[in-house]
């Protein structure tokens, strides 16, 4: 059978899909189920930030690793490892009942992963150069719309059942991701004779390409941007009003908005970006977002606030797309699967940093002020943008390959 890269593209997705809600599903309930299920009595919350960020330090430290023997093995081989690894670790997470046993767990899950990058890594080796941008554009709405379901899954099964058999959920549908990747996933376009590198000549490599070096910046600042709120905006919705008992499922349609957002307009982006360039929809993604970040200081009703967000989701949709596709560009496709591992790795600091300083913002100052400062910082990345010249030293890569 002839390789279809649509075909490919369709399978990967459907992988990201399940594997992103498959993580997401404990999110409603992960403090709960530290407190009810492992005995978590004293200092909760900090035994829950740390449950939440340690898998995304673990998975930031390991993932140039990864991305190392995905461009020596092959890319096939870290999903089918990535995807069994975690089905049988939220599989054990059903058994656990000692916190600090769950810690371990939970470094486990993140030195473990890698099936998202794997698979953005393979879309992007295996799709034809033109159509790159909007194949990853299209891989982009897979984990929005698991972050959507996801925690959906996990509310419900948890009221109906147990937080522990939405953990066999997990465990159900993280196999799945492994199943599709094994037997459905394709590969070409891969040398397997090439000698393996070294991560700290990955890393040296990285460091002597400058706008691969800027695009890492700014992927950790865009998740940086997301997840600095996380923390924040369930107390800024009981500030507008919201009754602490509708405040789970408020803050479930505000985080929602972005992602329905992402998923209608990432594709729009995709299209745009093939035709028009990257540079320029990442420049606008990032000054929409920053505008709408600011704009959010000033709203104090809830449904404005939401109609707001979805707003800004619509613009932050074509910055991460945007900024994988420009990977491509700038990457010779046998170091891509090292430059995701490392794109990885900044998005997973970014993701453990964002919620710890959101917290002690929001400690300190008022949270619509924190809204102002993350604006200021999408805005700045936009400036960044353009005073590095993203496009014309993307131009000058492409006419030296």
């Amino acid at each position: 059978m002839r390789f279809s890269w649509k075909r490919n593209l369709i399978v990967l997705w459907v992988g990201v899909f399940f594997c992103s809600t498959a993580y997401s599903i404990s999110i409603p309930f992960l403090s709960i189920f530290l407190s009810d299920e492992l005995g978590v009595t004293n200092h909760l919350e900090i035994w829950s930030g740390v449950s939440f960020g340690i898998t995304f330090l673990a998975s930031a430290l390991i993932s140039p690793y990864w991305g190392s023997l995905a461009d020596k093995y092959g890319r096939k081989p870290m999903l089918i490892r990535s995807g069994f690894s975690l089905a049988a670790l939220y599989l054990i997470n059903y058994f656990v009942h000692d916190p600090y046993v769950f810690l371990i767990v939970r470094v486990l899950q993140g030195l473990l992963a890698g099936f998202v990058p794997a698979a953005i890594a393979m879309v992007a080796t295996n799709t034809p150069e033109d159509k790159t941008g909007y194949a990853l554009s299209i891989m982009s709405t897979a984990g929005a719309t698991g972050s959507i379901i996801g925690p959906l899954i996990g509310g419900l099964v948890s009221f109906y059942t147990s937080n522990r058999v939405a953990f066999l959920f997990s465990a159900g549908i993280v196999l799945v991701s492994a199943l599709i990747a094994t037997f459905f996933a394709k590969e070409e376009n891969f040398d397997r004779s090439a000698p393996r590198s070294h991560v700290s000549d990955d890393i040296k490599e990285a460091r002597s390409n400058r706008a691969f070096m800027t695009l890492l910046l700014l992927a950790g600042i865009s998740t940086f941007s997301v997840m600095i709120l996380e923390p924040l905006i369930p107390i800024h919705l009981l500030d507008m009003g919201i009754a602490k008992s509708r405040a789970s499922l408020s803050s479930g349609i505000v985080f929602s908005a972005v992602g329905i957002a992402t998923v209608l307009m990432a594709p729009q982006w995709g299209r745009i970006g093939s035709r028009k360039g990257f540079g320029l929809i990442l420049f606008i993604g990032l000054i929409g977002g920053g505008i709408g970040n600011i704009l959010q200081f000033f709203v104090t009703g809830y449904v404005e606030f939401a109609v707001l967000r979805f707003a800004y989701g619509l613009f932050y949709a074509g910055v991460l797309p945007s900024v994988n596709a420009m990977i491509v560009q700038v990457i010779e496709p046998g170091f891509r699967g090292r430059a995701f591992g490392l794109n990885q790795a900044a998005s997973q600091l970014a993701t453990m940093a964002g919620p710890i300083i959101g917290g002690l913002l929001g400690a300190f100052i008022q949270i619509r002020w924190v809204f102002v400062i993350n604006g200021v910082m999408l805005l700045v990345a936009a400036v960044l943008v353009k005073t590095r010249k993203l496009d014309a030293q993307i131009a000058a890569a492409r006419s030296a390959e």
